[in-house]
């Protein structure tokens, strides 16, 4: 762990998850924990178990003539997803082995319209792009963010926003609405993440109001934010909206006390399946996303997991994306 009040150069947008590690507790359920249902709450709970009873959607033709021959003659589509376990992204089902998430769903989805099996492949962040590069894979479902500099190298079809949450210890009584909010507190964030990059930001903001700076802290992995936020060390965790939902759901100990854009002020950003530029894929996946956007199945799979609120109206192939980091 780290920890430092001063600010740095802005680093690259969002990497790599740490992982959250095994949920071992979940209010009521049996001990084995193959449906998440957090006391107090209504209806099925998350589904943890191998037998996922996934959402799917027919083939449909006319989006499957849009593929290159060669992906349509293999049958399959060869996708990069994440190692590190992040629900409710990427993670193991309650067998260890057992791909599930949302990323995995929607994947699947767009598999399923273009009439091809999804072939997943969990891989380290940087060797999903080393992996695009290559042409190991078609695409990679993972979490990534549109920016400036991918899209020299990469084509994107947008599928969710890009929302970060601040944390906070349930009852805290704490909002954040913007940077005069974090003056002074000690919030822990992910290094190398764009959400480093707007908390660093913040903090300079406030130093140049004559506010306290921003206590920013660093553990090894998710699990450590966690425990340093429910004893106290810490006041607040700034990370990906989603893995904070899930972890608000799961443990029902931390409440978010606010969300912004990934992107920062006067963007919002967007989550992308992503492909190595000029592959002939990107329209493809484009319209697959827009057909299960309007047949309403991707509603279905993002209700699953608790994030209806990082609906899409359409897919956009390489929109704005964050800007080019200054050297």
């Amino acid at each position: 762990m780290k920890t430092r009040r001063t600010a740095r150069p802005a680093l690259t947008a969002l990497a790599s998850l740490t992982a959250l590690g095994v949920l071992t507790a979940c209010g009521a359920g049996d001990a084995a924990v193959e449906t998440l249902t957090p006391a107090g709450q209504k209806g099925p709970g998350i589904n943890l178990s191998p037998e996922q009873n996934r959402v799917h959607t027919p083939k449909v033709d006319a989006l499957a003539a849009q593929l290159p021959e060669a992906v349509r003659a293999r049958g399959s589509l060869v996708l990069g997803v994440s190692a590190t376990g992040n629900p409710p992204l990427v993670f193991h089902a309650t067998d260890d082995k057992t791909l599930i998430g949302v990323e995995v769903d929607l994947a699947t989805l767009v598999a399923d319209a273009l009439g091809l099996k999804p072939e997943f492949h969990p891989v380290s962040w940087e060797n999903l792009f080393v992996g695009l590069d290559s042409g190991k894979y078609d695409a990679v479902f993972s979490n990534v963010t549109v920016t400036e500099e991918r899209k020299d190298k990469y084509d994107f079809a947008t599928y969710r926003l890009d929302d970060l949450a601040f944390e906070a210890k349930k009852g805290s009584g704490w909002k954040v609405k913007g940077p005069e909010d974090v003056a002074g507190k000690k919030i822990a964030v992910g290094s190398g993440t764009n959400q480093e990059k707007i908390l660093v930001d913040w903090s300079a903001q406030n130093e140049k109001a004559g506010r306290e700076p921003v206590d920013i802290t660093y553990y090894q992995n998710t699990s450590d934010y966690y425990l340093a936020l429910q004893s106290g060390r810490i006041d607040g965790y700034l990370g990906p909206n989603p893995v904070a939902a899930y972890h608000v759901l799961s443990a029902g100990q931390t409440e978010i006390v606010g969300r912004f854009s990934g992107a920062g002020a006067g963007l919002q950003g967007k989550i992308a399946a992503t492909t190595k530029k000029d592959s002939g894929l990107v329209a493809a996946y484009a319209a697959a996303l827009d057909h299960v956007i309007e047949n309403g199945t991707y509603a279905q799979v993002l209700k699953r997991w608790g994030l209806d609120g990082e609906a899409v109206k359409k897919s956009e192939i390489n929109p704005p994306g964050l800007p080019r980091t200054e050297n």
